[in-house]
């Protein structure tokens, strides 16, 4: 059998190559080679703590769910699908039968397998057999790093829908990480007429600019509420989506929403809770919404990028696979300079 390099976690903070056997593709799955794999903010969580909340990382483990590669071959089943197709990989593997699988909400499914979750190894290799019907073949004026970072974008685009993003509508985003920034990319390509956009590191608020936000603000210095006021004539905005997982941001998302507004809250605080200004909320008649991944938001996210959406816009740091140790590193101890890290293959 061939071999394929892979990088194992073995530790906080370590990773080592190893040798493993290269998968072979039966019945509806395919065999893609890697070619990009984006680096999320959860596999630096378990690569910093081997941990997020209550999900616990035992190494050995293998990280990495952003995946855009080619079809190498193929199982027996595969009619839509060949060799040297290219392909973007949704990440989550479901039941098919429980009642949210059914029902179209296959994102909630109880019994998903997803990429670098425990107990299911990620994709920081070589390889990957995955089901067919989770590779989405991208156009050709698409290339694999685009294809990569349709994962995250599936996430903007569940983000603001989830918010109601249109024509005519206004919008702040807490948080300036890839997260906010697909988020973004999302709002803005769906219509949303205003959007400003918070963080406290500079750089993220110089890419936020650069990917068209009407406003950034740098709430490390400046009073985000008046901000807003002024952005707004008062009125506060129509939705916000509040990426940073930080308790005063989302506080301050609930300060700047208008009566009857809707907050999406996306990002994970490091404890797993928050205390929310509540009275607030309901004096104004908020709708709380959360949102978990993405479902059935691939084609959406792909036919953008095919459309123009400038994607690759975010990445601010590609490396090799073979120094991925220095990009997972990099990306941990200089997060003031690192948006969005994508390994090479």
């Amino acid at each position: 059998m061939e071999k394929m390099k892979v990088a194992v976690m073995t530790g906080v903070m370590k990773l080592q190559f190893v040798e493993r056997e290269i998968p072979y593709p039966s019945g509806d799955d395919v065999l893609v080679k890697m070619e990009y794999v984006g680096v999320c903010g959860s596999d630096l969580h378990f690569f910093e703590h081997c941990r997020i909340g209550d999900c616990v990382v035992t190494p050995p483990f293998v990280l990495g769910h952003e995946a855009g590669g080619t079809v190498v071959s193929v199982g027996r089943n595969v009619k839509q699908l060949k060799p040297g197709d290219k392909v973007a990989l949704e990440p989550g593997k479901t039941c098919g039968e429980c009642e949210f699988c059914l029902t179209g909400r296959y994102n909630l499914c109880p019994d998903v397998a997803f990429f670098a979750t425990p107990p299911v190894d990620g994709i920081f290799q070589e390889y990957a057999v995955h089901p067919a019907k989770l590779c989405f073949k991208i156009p050709p004026t698409m290339d694999t790093m685009q294809a990569a970072l349709i994962e995250p974008l599936a996430v903007g685009f569940n983000a603001a829908q989830t918010g109601g993003a249109a024509l005519g509508k206004t919008a702040i985003i807490t948080g300036a990480g890839c997260i906010g920034l697909v988020s973004l990319l999302a709002a803005k390509a769906l219509g949303t007429s205003q959007i400003l956009v918070s963080d406290i590191i500079e750089k993220r608020l110089q890419m936020a600019e650069k990917l068209g936000s009407d406003i950034t603000i740098n709430s490390a210095c400046s009073d985000l509420s008046e901000a807003v006021c002024a952005f707004t004539d008062r009125h506060g905005v129509d939705f916000a989506i509040e990426t940073s997982g930080n308790e005063s941001a989302a506080n301050q998302a609930i300060a700047s929403l208008k009566r009857g507004g809707t907050l999406v809250l996306v990002g994970y605080s490091s404890s797993g809770k928050m205390t929310l200004d509540i009275s607030r909320a309901l004096d104004k008649q908020l709708n709380i919404k959360t949102i978990f991944r993405y479902c059935n938001h691939y084609p959406l996210a792909i036919k953008a990028v095919k459309q123009g959406l400038d994607i690759k816009s975010i990445v601010s740091d590609v490396f090799e696979f073979d120094d991925i140790q220095a990009a997972l590193k990099r990306s941990i101890l200089h997060k003031s300079e690192t948006v969005k890290t994508v390994i090479k293959f």
